[in-house]
Protein backbone atom coordinates (compact mmCIF):
# COMPACT_ATOMS: atom_id res chain seq x y z
CA UNK A 1 0.00 0.00 0.00
CA UNK A 2 1.62 3.12 -1.24
CA UNK A 3 -0.61 5.88 0.36
CA UNK A 4 -0.77 5.80 4.07
CA UNK A 5 -3.68 6.81 6.27
CA UNK A 6 -3.10 8.92 8.87
CA UNK A 7 -5.43 9.24 12.41
CA UNK A 8 -4.30 12.38 14.45
CA UNK A 9 -5.78 13.86 17.89
CA UNK A 10 -5.75 17.39 16.99
CA UNK A 11 -7.32 18.51 20.23
CA UNK A 12 -9.18 17.19 23.15
CA UNK A 13 -12.20 17.37 20.44
CA UNK A 14 -11.04 16.96 17.11
CA UNK A 15 -9.85 14.14 15.32
CA UNK A 16 -8.05 14.77 11.44
CA UNK A 17 -7.38 11.64 9.13
CA UNK A 18 -5.54 12.00 5.88
CA UNK A 19 -5.34 9.94 3.09
CA UNK A 20 -4.12 10.55 -1.11
CA UNK A 21 -6.10 8.80 -3.23
CA UNK A 22 -4.73 7.88 -6.77
CA UNK A 23 -7.59 9.69 -8.61
CA UNK A 24 -9.48 12.60 -9.44
CA UNK A 25 -11.32 14.24 -6.48
CA UNK A 26 -14.88 14.32 -8.96
CA UNK A 27 -13.89 10.39 -8.68
CA UNK A 28 -13.41 10.17 -5.29
CA UNK A 29 -16.11 12.73 -4.68
CA UNK A 30 -18.62 10.66 -6.04
CA UNK A 31 -16.78 7.43 -3.86
CA UNK A 32 -18.16 9.32 -0.75
CA UNK A 33 -21.93 10.52 -2.38
CA UNK A 34 -23.07 7.58 -4.33
CA UNK A 35 -24.79 5.15 -2.19
CA UNK A 36 -24.16 2.41 -4.87
CA UNK A 37 -20.51 3.30 -4.72
CA UNK A 38 -20.27 3.43 -0.35
CA UNK A 39 -22.07 0.18 -0.04
CA UNK A 40 -19.11 -1.38 -2.12
CA UNK A 41 -15.85 0.17 0.70
CA UNK A 42 -17.51 1.94 3.35
CA UNK A 43 -17.25 -0.58 6.57
CA UNK A 44 -14.06 -2.59 7.46
CA UNK A 45 -14.35 -6.35 5.92
CA UNK A 46 -12.11 -7.76 8.77
CA UNK A 47 -14.93 -6.34 11.23
CA UNK A 48 -17.32 -8.50 9.22
CA UNK A 49 -20.16 -5.02 8.78
CA UNK A 50 -21.61 -4.58 5.67
CA UNK A 51 -23.29 -1.29 5.20
CA UNK A 52 -26.74 -2.96 4.59
CA UNK A 53 -28.55 0.20 3.25
CA UNK A 54 -27.46 3.37 2.22
CA UNK A 55 -29.77 6.48 2.00
CA UNK A 56 -28.32 9.43 1.42
CA UNK A 57 -30.03 12.82 -0.05
CA UNK A 58 -26.60 14.86 -0.65
CA UNK A 59 -27.67 18.38 -0.97
CA UNK A 60 -27.51 20.95 1.89
CA UNK A 61 -30.42 19.79 4.15
CA UNK A 62 -30.43 16.55 2.92
CA UNK A 63 -30.57 13.59 5.24
CA UNK A 64 -28.82 10.25 5.02
CA UNK A 65 -28.66 7.17 6.90
CA UNK A 66 -25.98 4.42 7.10
CA UNK A 67 -27.39 0.87 8.38
CA UNK A 68 -24.95 -1.76 9.37
CA UNK A 69 -25.20 -5.26 10.26
CA UNK A 70 -23.86 -8.67 9.09
CA UNK A 71 -24.81 -10.26 5.75
CA UNK A 72 -28.46 -10.70 5.82
CA UNK A 73 -28.95 -10.14 9.32
CA UNK A 74 -31.21 -7.25 10.53
CA UNK A 75 -29.20 -3.90 11.29
CA UNK A 76 -26.78 -3.54 14.23
CA UNK A 77 -26.29 0.21 14.08
CA UNK A 78 -27.02 3.25 12.30
CA UNK A 79 -25.94 6.19 11.61
CA UNK A 80 -27.93 9.16 10.38
CA UNK A 81 -27.43 13.22 10.31
CA UNK A 82 -27.91 15.63 7.39
CA UNK A 83 -25.69 17.40 5.58
CA UNK A 84 -24.35 20.62 5.96
CA UNK A 85 -22.47 21.71 3.34
CA UNK A 86 -21.73 20.11 -0.46
CA UNK A 87 -19.54 21.65 -2.95
CA UNK A 88 -18.25 18.86 -5.57
CA UNK A 89 -16.11 17.61 -5.75
CA UNK A 90 -13.92 19.81 -2.64
CA UNK A 91 -16.43 19.71 0.06
CA UNK A 92 -18.82 17.73 2.14
CA UNK A 93 -19.79 18.35 5.73
CA UNK A 94 -22.49 16.61 7.38
CA UNK A 95 -23.74 16.37 11.22
CA UNK A 96 -23.84 12.79 12.95
CA UNK A 97 -27.46 12.76 14.87
CA UNK A 98 -27.07 9.10 16.14
CA UNK A 99 -26.47 10.11 19.98
CA UNK A 100 -25.94 13.66 21.91
CA UNK A 101 -22.24 12.31 20.96
CA UNK A 102 -22.34 12.91 17.42
CA UNK A 103 -19.56 14.86 15.15
CA UNK A 104 -19.71 17.15 12.74
CA UNK A 105 -17.93 15.81 10.00
CA UNK A 106 -15.48 17.78 6.94
CA UNK A 107 -14.32 15.67 4.33
CA UNK A 108 -12.06 17.98 1.44
CA UNK A 109 -11.06 17.17 -1.28
CA UNK A 110 -7.80 18.74 -2.97
CA UNK A 111 -6.76 17.98 -6.32
CA UNK A 112 -2.71 17.47 -7.26
CA UNK A 113 -1.37 15.75 -10.21
CA UNK A 114 -4.28 13.58 -10.64
CA UNK A 115 -3.96 12.62 -6.82
CA UNK A 116 -6.55 13.41 -4.24
CA UNK A 117 -6.09 14.59 -0.50
CA UNK A 118 -8.81 13.59 1.32
CA UNK A 119 -9.01 15.20 4.44
CA UNK A 120 -11.70 13.99 7.29
CA UNK A 121 -11.97 16.49 10.21
CA UNK A 122 -14.14 15.75 12.85
CA UNK A 123 -15.35 17.53 15.79
CA UNK A 124 -16.90 16.03 18.82
CA UNK A 125 -18.85 17.95 21.63
CA UNK A 126 -16.56 16.66 24.57
CA UNK A 127 -13.36 15.14 25.14
CA UNK A 128 -15.33 12.03 26.22
CA UNK A 129 -17.33 11.52 22.94
CA UNK A 130 -14.46 11.66 20.94
CA UNK A 131 -12.63 9.01 23.76
CA UNK A 132 -15.71 6.77 22.93
CA UNK A 133 -15.72 7.36 19.02
CA UNK A 134 -12.19 6.67 18.20
CA UNK A 135 -11.68 3.16 19.98
CA UNK A 136 -10.48 0.84 17.11
CA UNK A 137 -10.72 3.47 14.62
CA UNK A 138 -6.89 3.85 14.25
CA UNK A 139 -7.12 -0.03 12.44
CA UNK A 140 -10.80 0.43 11.01
CA UNK A 141 -10.26 3.77 8.80
CA UNK A 142 -6.68 2.47 7.12
CA UNK A 143 -8.78 -0.49 6.08
CA UNK A 144 -11.28 1.01 5.10
CA UNK A 145 -9.51 3.64 3.24
CA UNK A 146 -7.64 1.05 1.35
CA UNK A 147 -11.13 -0.64 0.39
CA UNK A 148 -12.03 2.68 -1.01
CA UNK A 149 -8.19 2.55 -2.86
CA UNK A 150 -9.72 -0.84 -4.54
CA UNK A 151 -13.05 0.46 -5.49
CA UNK A 152 -11.02 3.73 -7.38
CA UNK A 153 -8.95 1.36 -9.32
CA UNK A 154 -12.35 -0.99 -10.38
CA UNK A 155 -13.67 2.75 -11.61
CA UNK A 156 -11.07 3.11 -13.41
CA UNK A 157 -9.60 6.39 -11.60
CA UNK A 158 -6.04 5.87 -12.35
CA UNK A 159 -6.12 5.35 -16.21
CA UNK A 160 -5.59 8.62 -18.44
Amino acid sequence: MTNRTTVERKSERELVIRRTFDAPARIVFEAWTRPELLKRWWAPKSSGMILLSCEADIRVGGRYRFEFGREAATPMMAFFGRYVEVIPPSRLVWTNEESDDGSVTTLTFEEKDGRTLLVMHELYPSKEALDRATAGMEDGMPETFGQLDELLITLGAGQS
